[in-house]
């Protein structure tokens, strides 16, 4: 029989796009939905890093944080249809650099990983490497990160999005995300590059946009940009997504890529205040889509 999901705390439609959010804990929403009702879940849960949340302990034992990180995720499988995909961003700090892999393996009971994606918020390349087509004029630098002040650990510059799936054999539409070959003439030597795009890789930047004051503009002390979950979701397919979810909503950037994207979706936060500017910020998309 189907499963009778709460009230949700508010709900956004544009056309056949449904956008519901939920207030609490993402065990039980995730228990309340239907076996197979999801297509993608983009999420990026609590790192268990001492992080300061405003309505969550980040600093549980490892063995429990890892217990918890099987609990949901045996949900999530199930709520999954079978070519799902569960597209999980974890970072980690340099006195823990384990963190990140430990998820990976407290996810492996359950799913199998299909692909490691690493989330690039700021790179250096030289002019000399970057080739002539480049046209750079000098070495470029460019994202956002946050400085370590130490003569042992480099900064970090990169987080993980591992990518599971049930039978690690669900297809993906990887030019959703592919790039342009740099050099045409390479174009000719593949059979299957007559779109003259090509995979982008697993190799992906993007960086914060800039903002003037984190308080006011990114009032949560750990998001990812709209656009990750927007690559996610274009890269699972968008043709073959009836439903998305993100059970650690925070402020909602994959909601604000469901609204984007024209996908209907599900986000559950524990926190009313980040859910709060959630919504606005997916209603202020919606709104500006119109």
């Amino acid at each position: 029989m189907p499963r009778a999901l709460p009230t949700p705390y508010a709900e956004l439609t544009r056309g056949r796009t449904r956008l519901r959010f939920f207030h609490g804990d993402a065990v039980q929403i995730l228990d309340s939905l239907d076996a197979g009702s999801l297509d993608a879940i983009v999420t990026s849960p609590p790192y268990n890093l001492g992080i300061r949340y405003r309505s969550y302990d980040d600093g549980r034992p490892r063995s429990e944080y890892l217990d918890w990180t099987g609990e949901w995720v045996a949900l999530a499988k199930r709520a999954l249809s079978d070519e799902g995909s569960l597209f999980l961003n974890v970072g980690a700090k340099p006195k823990d650099p384990w963190t990140a892999l430990d998820v990976a393996q407290a996810v492996r009971p359950h799913l199998e990983l299909q692909n490691i994606i690493h989330w690039v918020k700021s790179i250096a390349i030289e002019k000399s490497l970057a080739g002539v087509r480049s046209g750079l004029a000098d070495d470029l630098a460019v994202g956002h990160y946050k400085p370590i002040n130490s003569n042992r650990f480099l900064n970090d510059c990169h987080e993980f999005v591992f990518h599971f799936s049930k039978g690690g054999d669900t297809p993906l539409d990887r030019q959703a995300v592919g790039v342009k070959y740099q050099d045409k003439s390479n174009v000719t030597r593949w059979g299957k590059a007559g779109s003259g795009l090509r995979c982008r890789g697993n190799t992906w930047f993007l960086p914060y946009e800039t903002i003037q004051s984190r308080d006011k503009e990114r009032p949560h002390p750990a998001t990812f940009p709209w656009r990750l979950p927007a690559y996610c979701l274009r890269l699972h397919g968008l043709k073959r997504l009836r439903m998305a979810a993100d059970p650690f909503l925070g402020l909602g950037s994959s909601a604000v890529a469901c609204a984007t994207l024209g996908v209907s979706f599900v986000g559950v936060e524990l926190d009313e205040h980040y859910l709060k500017e959630a919504i606005a910020r997916t209603r202020k998309t919606l709104d500006a889509g119109q």
